[in-house]
């Protein structure tokens, strides 16, 4: 057995895989090239998106099985892997402690108006007159109540917030107080302090905010998107920030990224943004890797029911 890995590990996460499994042969590529070449014989492929392509994929006749070490799987050929039956898993979960810390500590920035004083401390100006807020005892909307939202409002409920979530089944979740369907995302809104999206790239949930949803949020309202850009149209939610509908906006994600460089977010007094980073952690491979290991022994394992950690269903994309 063949296992191309075109991700970037270090020489002693290589020798580990290499010792461990003395029956599998793992050729570990670092350019694309090589991958194209290596990719016509590799069973497994784990990567972070080189040699999942189309044309790659048409080239790969004894791939089985593509480990995504990434939690978004909606800029891949998922026809393409269905046709050719190739399973896919990905890497959610692994984003859960970081993104929730990215979250309360932007949540918390806003509230603490930590961006003027930044701008005082530049311009070398004592100015104690800059006004400033609690999130404790807010109420905290996470639409998205997978395992990154569940630790978002576990983060929450340590400040005392009120915790609501939204998801598409709404059934009961960890650290949620209350949990709505999607569909009912209009009951919550109107009580929203923060929200914080986290909703993946999917045919349901491609521009799921309308123009409607922020005319129900309260004018002190903030909201963070860390889960993808398209959730909500750049023309929407600029609207609502220079309509003041909302008083601000934190983002991670955009609908076109890299993000223009004359984009009106980059200036806007509004808006707060990162470049697709609130997933980012020094112990992303460990734990990427982690989830390709415990699947890997299922995959070598003989018995006829197999249970995969975060196995894709190609046809929803998730």
């Amino acid at each position: 057995m063949q296992v191309l890995v075109a991700v970037k590990l270090d020489q002693q996460m290589k020798q580990h895989f290499e010792s461990s499994y003395p029956g599998i042969t793992f050729h570990f590529s670092s350019s694309k090239e090589e991958t194209e070449e290596l990719i016509k014989e590799a069973e497994i492929l784990v990567t972070g998106g080189r040699g999942a392509d189309e044309a790659s994929l048409q080239k790969a006749d004894k791939l089985k099985w593509i480990m995504v070490i990434s939690a978004g799987v909606d800029n891949l050929p998922l026809d393409v892997m269905a046709e050719k039956g190739i399973m896919l898993t990905n890497a959610n979960g692994i984003h859960r402690i970081q993104m929730a810390e990215y979250a309360i500590s932007s949540i918390l920035a806003v509230a603490r108006n930590e961006r003027a004083f930044l701008k005082k401390q530049e311009e070398h100006v004592w100015d104690k007159n800059l006004m400033i807020d609690e999130i404790t005892a807010k109420k905290l909307v996470v639409v998205g109540a997978g395992a990154i939202g569940q630790e978002v409002a576990r983060l929450g409920k340590a400040f005392r917030m009120h915790t609501i979530g939204v998801s598409r089944s709404g059934s009961p979740k960890d650290h949620f107080d209350e949990v709505y369907k999607q569909k009912d995302i209009e009951t919550v809104l109107p009580h929203a302090d923060y929200l914080i999206s986290i909703l993946p790239s999917t045919k349901e949930t491609k521009y799921f905010y309308k123009e409607s949803h922020f005319d129900l949020m309260p004018k002190h309202a903030v909201f963070l998107n860390m889960g993808r850009g398209d959730a909500v149209a750049t023309d929407v939610l600029l609207d609502a920030l220079n309509k003041e509908k909302i008083k601000a906006a934190v983002l991670d994600v955009f609908e076109e990224e890299p993000l223009p460089g004359d984009h009106p977010f980059w200036d806007h007094e509004r808006v707060v943004l990162t470049p697709h980073m609130a997933g980012k952690s020094p112990h992303y491979n460990e734990r990427a890797m982690d989830i390709f290991e415990k699947n890997l022994a299922v995959y070598t394992d003989e018995a006829a029911d197999k249970q995969y950690i975060n196995k894709i269903d190609l046809d929803r994309g998730y």
